[in-house]
């Protein structure tokens, strides 16, 4: 797997394809908070509450993060969603919080119902998000992350599996601020199980109040199944004996491997015992979807501490409850 560092100022605007920055037609200009994407369409960003915890005072906290809709009414009569207007108050307990949410969604129900209704999305195309921003919570267990959808927009959906553009920003309302294309992949529909998933990726280092931060972009989307692996270089430093009796000190290079992917609930076995294939040695009560690793191989060398060291490198991934 290739991958590539590079860092971004503050205020600068990182996209995969620098070549969007020349084209009009793209509908993108170069300001990291004006980025401007034509062809909405009847595509809008429309408010999504969720409770994200108790923020260090105990008071119950929520947050708009959005959600994309293809169906709207007249946009000269489209409810202006800021926080502010549909923010909750601090004080609120989450049941008053939750009737609160359900009398405005009806008010908001009631208002659309009265006006004429636009068309949405063409059948070949997506109402999906294009921008979005990150933010961080301090809540008393901790800081949570958070993505919110600040831009949707009518994508056609590509018949081929294809890497597509998503703008992050990090930082938002801060001197950091800075936007990277950050990029997805299409959702193709494809035959036997296959998907349209990231096997490339790009590492970027962006400037924070903290230091530096390390985010990873999809650089390159391909077809595999929905379980798959990817490579994943570690690097070690081997002892060996030359000819002559002497200890010699090189780099060994160990493609170790992960898995990556979505599957299927089931039940199974996460590790079986390499000498009985029928003795469960982790085993998972069937709520997990994730994809572990299948066969794998071993490799044994002395280290600089003079002792052996073993690494298993994954050879294959298979979804919960296959045999492994």
């Amino acid at each position: 797997m290739e991958r590539s560092d590079r860092r971004v100022p503050a205020g600068e605007t990182k996209f995969h394809n620098q070549e969007l920055l020349q084209h009009n037609s793209a509908g993108i200009l170069t300001g990291p908070r004006n980025i401007v994407l034509k062809g909405k369409q009847c595509c809008r960003r429309q408010p999504h509450y969720i409770f994200i915890g108790k923020d260090v005072s105990s008071s119950p906290v929520s947050m708009d993060i959005g959600k994309c809709h293809s169906h709207c009414g007249n946009p000269q009569r489209s409810v202006n969603y800021n926080s502010e207007l549909l923010g909750f108050p601090k004080h609120l307990s989450v049941l008053e919080q939750l009737q609160t949410k359900k009398k405005r969604l009806l008010e908001h129900t009631l208002e659309l119902s009265r006006t004429p209704m636009e068309s949405s999305c063409p059948r070949d195309s997506l109402c999906e998000p294009v921008r979005m921003r990150v933010e961080r919570f301090q809540l008393f267990d901790g800081v949570r992350e958070l993505e919110v959808i600040e831009e949707c927009q009518c994508n056609v959906r590509p018949t081929a599996c294809v890497r597509s553009l998503l703008l992050k920003t990090y930082s938002p309302d801060s001197p950091l601020e800075v936007t990277v294309d950050v990029g997805k992949c299409s959702n193709p529909t494809a035959p036997g199980g296959l998907g349209c998933v990231p096997t490339k990726f790009e590492s970027v280092l962006l400037e924070s109040p903290n230091g530096l931060e390390l985010i990873q972009t999809v650089e390159l989307c391909e077809m595999r199944e929905n379980c798959y692996r990817l490579p994943h270089v570690e690097y070690y430093c081997v002892i060996t004996v030359n000819s002559s009796g002497e200890k010699e000190e090189r780099l060994k290079e160990i493609d170790v491997g992960r898995c990556l992917g979505v599957c299927t609930a089931g039940s199974g076995d996460l590790v079986r015992d390499i000498r009985s294939k029928d003795q469960c040695v982790v085993c998972e009560d069937g709520s997990s979807n994730g994809c572990f690793p299948g066969e794998y191989e071993t490799h044994t060398f002395r280290s600089r501490r003079g002792k052996f060291r073993t690494v298993n490198a994954i050879k294959s991934c298979k979804c919960l409850g296959a045999n492994l």
